[in-house]
């Protein structure tokens, strides 16, 4: 439900900003605010040091599709610096949020020359790349209780920390079906 990546966010915090590094600087947030914007050119890489935020696309339609919930560690914006395209999604930080900006052409810089940071580069992609097709497959294969009940497994306290519109952006449904299934999960 909401990603981490511990590994990642250690090796920043423990290799690179000890070598005095003037290239990677912190950055806050506060909840609502849009760190990345949809179809925009992207000139930073962002790890997150603290706090939530929700990553989603807004459809033709205007309604907003989320693909996934970012914490501590999880990295965004590393596919538009290598790819040198426009930003595929947004990022809007739920709560206060402290990441670590790096610029683009200094991110680059370090998957060619730190083999050990473009190895944790190499396993967030393919965590997320797995985690999209399970939560896919999943979403597909199981009833909405079933997702919802999933989610709260996962992640206890969601009903508290996200907005019901949130939740209901990602299991792609409306906020009037998410509250109807919630009722009749009630004991």
């Amino acid at each position: 439900m909401i990603r981490k990546n511990a590994d990642l966010l250690q090796y920043i915090t423990q290799k690179l900003l000890k070598e005095s590094n003037q290239n990677i600087i912190t950055q806050s947030y506060n909840a609502g605010e849009k760190i990345l914007d949809q179809k925009k050119r992207v000139f930073s890489v962002y790890i997150i040091k603290s706090g939530i935020t929700k990553c989603y696309l807004t459809e033709d339609n205007g309604v907003d599709f989320i693909q996934e919930f970012f914490g501590e560690g999880e990295i965004f914006g590393e596919l538009e610096a290598i790819n040198g395209d426009t930003s595929f999604c947004c990022i809007e930080a739920i709560n206060t949020v402290e990441v670590y900006k790096i610029e683009a052409s200094y991110f680059n810089e370090l998957l060619e020359k730190d083999h050990i940071f473009n190895k944790h580069i190499l396993k967030a992609l393919s965590k997320k790349l797995t985690y999209t097709a399970v939560r896919h497959a999943y979403n597909q294969s199981h009833t909405l209780e079933d997702n919802l009940l999933r989610l709260i497994h996962q992640f206890p306290t969601i009903i508290e920390e996200i907005s019901k519109q949130d939740i209901a952006n990602y299991l792609g449904i409306t906020p009037r079906s998410l509250n109807r299934v919630l009722n009749t999960l009630k004991p």
